[in-house]
């Protein structure tokens, strides 16, 4: 694939650190080719001053960015204005240029949502699991009640982090990893927000306790490399479905590209992606 620069390509990227391992360009720049709009999209590797790049991004005109680790709290206080849902979320992955700066979104939390709903897992009136209660738990609690979800069990390792997170939400019962005995018999949808199972520590589960699974009627893993995590595998042998995170990864940088390029993708732009992706990490 090959981006064609001249005077008139509007460029974006990603603000983070690290960034060298980053896909977005690879998705992003696959849209720009098949809508035919002319953008460049680059990793933008910040090792400091935060303040000083979002501002020359802005002096450049840069479209928009998207914005990883560790900045998506810390850029908030950068931005002109922000969206409802990124100030629900209290962290934002992407700009979108204004003349007066750059406002905020989450599309983290669009992306979690369309992946329920491609998959048609069923959420809505009913309780969920959570584990994990970082960044990304954040925007899948925020997209949980975007739909309608009644009721939230969230587990973490560190109880004090999960009430410093979430200590003053009542749609949402705070446990330990170990306490899941707590959550009433039945059969939930569960989400899997942590890092566990990424490659390097791939045949983790960030719950290894087997009795946990026989909770689970639909996992939904947001790693998704490897392709099928510890955790699926679990969800699977105990008769669930289970789902990784490349639909979330896609979907929120669909909603990245519609916003700060005023468009809506086809639908082969997004499938193209998608095959890429696959053939990727099968």
């Amino acid at each position: 694939m090959a981006v064609n620069i001249d005077g008139r390509t509007k460029v974006w990227g990603l603000i983070g650190d690290p960034v060298e391992h980053t896909l977005s360009p690879l998705i992003q720049n696959t849209f720009a080719e098949i809508t035919g709009i002319n953008a460049a999209y680059v990793p933008l590797g910040v090792h400091e001053g935060l303040e000083e790049a979002v501002k020359g991004a802005h002096a450049f005109g840069f479209a928009g960015m998207n914005v990883t680790v560790p900045y998506k709290m810390k850029i908030m206080s950068l931005l002109s204005e922000t969206d409802e849902a990124a100030l629900n979320v209290g962290a934002v992955n992407t700009l979108k240029y204004t003349p007066e700066g750059y406002k905020g979104y989450n599309t983290d939390v669009t992306g979690f949502v369309r992946e329920l709903e491609k998959y048609e897992v069923p959420v809505t009136g009913q309780d969920v699991i959570v584990i994990g209660a970082g960044g990304a738990s954040r925007a899948v609690c925020e997209g949980l009640r975007q739909l309608f979800a009644d009721h939230i069990y969230l587990l973490n390792r560190s109880l004090d982090k999960a009430r410093e997170a979430y200590g003053e939400d009542t749609d949402i019962t705070l446990l330990g990893l170990d306490e899941f005995n707590r959550i009433p018999e039945g059969k939930y949808t569960c989400i899997q927000c942590t890092s566990v199972g990424l490659p390097g520590n791939e045949k983790k589960a960030a719950i290894e306790d087997e009795d946990f699974y026989s909770l689970i009627e639909t996992g939904v893993d947001l790693i998704y490399n490897p392709a099928e995590t510890a955790f699926m595998k679990k969800v699977k042998e105990h008769g669930g479905k289970a789902y990784n995170g490349l639909c979330m990864l896609v979907y929120q940088a669909v909603a990245a590209f519609e916003l700060v390029y005023d468009t809506k993708l086809p639908g082969e732009a997004v499938d193209r992606v998608f095959e890429i992706l696959k053939e990727k990490f099968k």
